[in-house]
């Protein structure tokens, strides 16, 4: 078994979601006046939810929790903080994944209080029903095991993030490339990495974590 287990999603992965998403959401007949994307993991969702559900706006706020793949901050925080008069307007909350609740919770309280909008409503492309704190309104996928999820506009992030990971427990900067990818396979589950794992290698010294 895998040190973390984690499932790299696909391009198609994600607007198949989105679509169930916003079906649910449709089929609830919750007539959403504006979209609220959590960012960063939201932003994509929500955009592809808004279409299909023709809403117009879409805002964003930033909050921090998962700053390292698969570490966390003590605890989520708004970062950025602004208000805006949302009264009268229903609002849909928007993140990918609701896995210990925290980002999705704080993000409801901050809109409420600060927005004022007629009513809010939260939803995530999937939730890991184990470990999470809240359930949202809206879910396309429930999880039964905790995983880590690769998205797609997380592969780069993810990747380094994992590499490093081995990299630091071996303590070690230089290592075969192939004893690497067995270790990345061992420790991950992965098999194929999205991003070669060459590439990873080249893009951490240019950022000099090599």
């Amino acid at each position: 078994m895998p040190k973390i287990p984690v499932k790299v999603v696909t391009w198609e992965d994600i607007v198949n979601l989105s679509t169930r998403l916003a079906e649910k959401i449709r089929d609830d007949e919750y007539n959403v006046d504006v979209i609220i994307a959590i960012a960063r993991g939201g932003l994509v969702p929500a955009r592809l939810v808004a279409d299909v559900l023709g809403i117009l706006d879409i805002l964003s706020i930033k909050i921090e929790h998962w700053i390292v793949t698969a570490s966390h901050t003590p605890e989520a925080k708004v970062k950025y903080p602004f208000k805006v008069d949302l009264s009268g307007k229903n609002v849909l909350i928007i993140d990918d994944i609701t896995d210990t609740g925290d980002s999705i919770e704080l993000a409801k309280k901050y809109v409420t209080e600060n927005f004022r909008p007629k009513e809010v409503r939260t939803a995530t492309l999937q939730y890991i029903k184990p470990v999470a704190k809240v359930v949202p309104d809206y879910y396309a996928d429930e999880i039964t095991s905790w995983t880590w999820f690769m998205y797609p506009w997380n592969y780069w992030e993810d990747e380094i993030n994992l590499l490093n990971k081995i990299l630091i427990e071996k303590n070690k900067q230089n290592i075969d490339i192939n004893d690497l990818k067995n270790l990345f396979r061992e420790s991950y589950g992965i098999e194929k990495p999205p991003i070669p794992l060459e590439d990873i290698l080249k893009e951490m010294k240019r950022r000099k974590m090599l």
